[in-house]
């Protein structure tokens, strides 16, 4: 198993995604990237810690690729878009890749480069590659959200409609169950 650390806005509305794909193991919502030590949501949210909201991926490199966990990445958020996903606003929302090793750096610079080369986006892509400095797990409410809060408005309204989507678009990626 390796790990993937990814921020791509609010963590609510991409761990569903992730969730879904075939060979990820486990996915933690959590916190990376500032400067407190062992953060609260709370603390997080005021914009003042430098810590943006992430998932960490567990996953099967046998199963799915890390240049597959990019693609869903930058295909299920904004990336040209600077500290701030839809109305989420703030660097805890910035579009930023933690990598674990030389290897996934390097493969998400490449990833990046070609995909901005590539004319997809109307504007430049401004997501960070940056070392994982320490991953902070998210309070224990923040877990699984979307699974055990999936009747509620913001749900319904904000993340259905992000991984219905995506389920369409990545049909051949989601575990067998779905």
């Amino acid at each position: 198993m390796e790990k993937a650390t990814f921020g791509n806005g609010c963590f609510w509305c991409t761990e569903a995604v992730f969730q879904n794909l075939e060979g990820v193991e486990t996915v933690v919502s959590g916190y990376a990237g500032g400067h407190v030590d062992n953060p609260t949501y709370k603390q997080v949210c005021s914009g003042n810690t430098g810590h943006a909201e992430v998932l960490q991926i567990t996953y099967d490199p046998s199963k799915i690729s890390y240049a597959d966990l990019l693609e869903v990445f930058f295909k299920t958020h904004d990336p040209t878009t600077l500290n701030r996903q839809g109305n989420d606003v703030g660097t805890q929302y910035r579009s930023v890749i933690f990598y674990h090793n030389d290897e996934q750096r390097q493969v998400a610079e490449k990833y990046k480069q070609e995909l901005d080369a590539s004319g997809i986006f109307q504007d430049p892509i401004v997501t960070l590659i940056e070392p994982l400095p320490e991953f902070y797990p998210a309070e224990n409410y923040h877990q699984n959200y979307f699974n055990t809060h999936g009747h509620e408005p913001y749900c319904s309204f904000v993340i259905r409609p992000k991984l219905d989507k995506f389920k369409k678009e990545f049909a051949d990626k989601l575990r067998s169950a779905q």
